[in-house]
C-alpha cells in the first residue's frame, strides 16, 4: 500500500492507495509550527479512524511546498511507518518522469504532480488549473513539456486580503451570489470574487490558447474548482484527486 502526501500552504492532503485505487483520504490544516510529535498524533488517529493499518503502508511519497515541514514530516513518518520507504518529490527525480520540465527549480512539486497526472489521463496540450492557496495554470505542450505556469492569488487568499485590509468587510463563504449586483456586503464580495475570478480563469485560458494557436484540454482541481468551473466557458473536467493521483504516478516511475 502507498501513502501519498501533499503538503500545501493551506492544507495537507494525504491518501492511502492500493495500486491506483484510493482507499481513504484526509485533509488537515497546514501549520508550520506544529512539531513532528503533534503531526504523529494526528496521523495515527486519522489512519485508525479510517481503518488503514499502518503496517500495510510499504511506500510513502511526499510533496511539499512548505520547506519547514519536510524534516518534521520525515521524522514523523519514520516513527509511524517504521518499515516504509519514503520518497520526496524534488528536481532530482524529474528526469525519470514522462514529462519534461524546462525550469525544474522554479516550479512547485504539487504542480509537477498535477501535470504528470493530467498528462497520463489526457495527453499533451493540456492545462491544469489548481484552485488552491494560489490559483495556478500549468500548461503541457505538444512535446510533453511543461511550457509554463501562470499564478494569481487564490480565491480564499483574495478574500482574506480584502477582509484583512478593510475594517467592515467580513470573511465570507465562497459561493455564487444570486446576482452580480450585490445587495448586501456578503453578496457584493461574492459577486466580485466568484464572478471576477471566473472571468480571470477564462481570460488566461483563452490567452494561452491564442498564444499557442492550440486548443487545450482544460482540467480543474483544488478545493474551489467545483465552485468556479461550472461558471466558466472553458472548463469541462474537474479532477479533485489530481495531485494525489499524480504522486501515485510519480512513485511508479521511481
Amino acid at each position: 500500500m502507498l501513502l501519498a502526501i501533499d503538503i500545501g500552504n493551506t492544507n495537507i492532503v494525504f491518501g492511502a492507495f492500493d495500486s491506483s485505487v484510493c482507499l481513504n483520504n484526509w485533509r488537515i490544516q497546514t501549520d508550520p509550527l506544529k512539531t513532528a510529535d503533534e503531526y504523529e498524533v494526528l496521523f495515527r488517529s486519522l489512519l485508525t479512524a479510517g481503518k488503514i493499518c499502518r503496517t500495510d503502508i510499504e511506500k510513502i511519497i511526499l510533496s511539499s511546498v512548505v520547506p519547514a515541514l519536510v524534516h518534521p514530516f520525515e521524522e514523523m513518518l519514520t516513527n509511524v511507518f517504521e518499515e516504509a520507504t519514503i520518497a520526496i518529490v524534488s528536481p532530482n527525480i524529474y528526469n525519470k518522469l514522462p514529462i519534461k520540465i524546462l525550469n525544474p527549480t522554479q516550479i512547485g512539486t504539487d504542480l509537477v504532480a498535477n501535470a504528470v497526472s493530467a498528462f497520463q489521463k489526457f495527453g499533451t496540450n493540456t492545462m491544469v488549473i489548481d484552485f488552491g492557496t494560489a490559483l495556478t495554470f500549468t500548461t503541457i505542450g505538444d512535446k510533453a513539456q511543461i511550457l509554463g505556469v501562470a499564478i494569481a492569488p487564490g480565491l480564499r487568499t483574495a478574500v482574506g486580503a480584502l477582509a484583512g485590509k478593510t475594517a467592515q468587510l467580513p470573511q465570507i463563504h465562497l459561493t455564487p451570489p444570486p446576482s452580480v449586483l450585490g445587495e448586501n456586503t456578503v453578496h457584493a464580495i461574492q459577486a466580485g470574487i466568484v464572478y471576477g475570478f471566473t472571468g480571470l480563469v477564462d481570460s488566461i485560458i483563452e490567452r494561452t490558447q491564442s498564444e499557442l494557436n492550440q486548443k487545450l484540454t482544460i482540467v480543474a482541481t483544488g478545493g474551489l474548482s467545483s465552485v468556479i468551473a461550472p461558471l466558466t466557458k472553458n472548463i469541462k473536467i474537474i479532477e479533485p484527486m489530481l495531485t494525489l493521483e499524480g504522486l501515485v504516478q510519480i512513485n511508479s516511475f521511481l
